[in-house]
């Protein structure tokens, strides 16, 4: 049994043909899609988020619309970019958006990717320490989310307060017990997948990653979820650590599908560099079910993870993506052993 979910970048576009041509229309699309997604029985809505482009951003407002809207799904990110974020704000947002949810939020957080701006975070009011990088910043902040989750009280109420307090030092509210251990870590390189195994963050990985051995992607990947799953049983974590892999994966029912992706997925990785390190991009898959089981069954990390995130394409529309997410449901997820 595999946990299959959608994930949309949730883009907008005024453009012709485009179904989601404004900002209003892709958050009530994103919210009708969820809706349609769980009446189909998928197990997961999760969202991309990305600053200063046409796309979702502020993925808070949404997860609670979604949870209030549904009652079954898990609600996630994959992922917020660390270094735009307050974790003291972000740890309230996160707890009022899965007590809305009654606590199925599954929230993947990451030090980012390229932006559509220079230094997109030092306009958000954030900057490196001294001898740090952008990275380091992501990750320090992500830390100090994560320990807010715990819910330890830390700061000193006033003598004075306009309300009552509890005894002893005060934490933020509204606190969320449970949401600490639904934290992801979107890991692009194997070091990254490690550091998050040991910090007891769940794995989210994509379809790209740092080309550390040349070798196919989805080799590299399942490499990269072996050693992630390592680093959790080295620090001796309780409970069972998660992994998540996106793909774009389309089968071909009608003329309508053939249109749009007739021509197939990408059948070979692409490599490419970001911020001038080789990255090796997966392929995409699309055909008639049958062959598209058989390719599906050669990707070695696919089979590694218990969670799989199908990329949709959402500027079709809510009633096209649900057709999407059923074809696969009906037509390949059983031949899979997913269902």
């Amino acid at each position: 049994m595999k946990k299959i979910g959608f994930l949309s970048f949730g883009h907008w576009s005024p453009e012709r043909g485009s179904q989601v041509r404004t900002a209003s229309d892709v958050l009530t699309q994103s919210i009708e899609l969820s809706v349609a997604a769980e009446e189909l029985g998928l197990d997961g809505a999760y969202f991309r988020v990305h600053h200063f482009a046409r796309q979702l951003a502020s993925p808070f407002p949404l997860l609670a619309a979604v949870g209030a809207r549904t009652s079954k799904i898990e609600i996630g990110t994959g992922v917020i970019d660390m270094r735009y974020e307050n974790p003291f704000y972000m740890v309230e947002d996160a707890g009022a958006a899965d007590l809305i949810s009654g606590g199925r939020l599954q929230l993947g957080i990451s030090r980012g990717s390229p932006e559509q701006v220079i230094d997109g975070w030092r306009h958000f009011g954030y900057a490196p320490a001294e001898g740090q990088d952008h990275a380091d910043m992501a990750r320090q902040h992500a830390e100090i989310f994560l320990n807010l989750l715990e819910g330890k009280g830390f700061a000193e109420p006033s003598p004075r307060p306009m309300f009552p307090n509890p005894p002893g030092l005060l934490r933020l509210e509204p606190h969320s017990e449970g949401l600490r251990k639904r934290i992801w870590w979107g890991a692009a390189s194997d070091a990254t997948a490690e550091w998050a195994g040991a910090m007891g963050m769940h794995l989210q990985s994509s379809t790209l990653k740092t080309d550390e051995t040349g070798e196919p992607f989805h080799v590299q990947q399942a490499k990269q979820i072996r050693k992630f799953r390592a680093a959790w049983d080295l620090a001796e974590h309780e409970g069972t650590p998660r992994v998540s892999v996106s793909r774009s994966i389309f089968a071909l029912m009608n003329d309508q599908d053939r249109m749009y992706f007739g021509r197939g997925g990408k059948d070979d990785d692409q490599i490419g560099l970001i911020e001038q390190t080789r990255h090796v991009f997966g392929r995409g898959y699309a055909d008639e079910p049958d062959r598209l089981i058989a390719q599906l069954k050669e990707d070695e990390a696919i089979a590694e993870a218990d969670t799989l995130l199908l990329t949709v394409p959402n500027m079709l529309g809510v009633d096209y993506n649900a057709h999407v997410i059923e074809s696969i449901l009906t037509h390949v997820a059983p031949e899979m052993g997913w269902r």
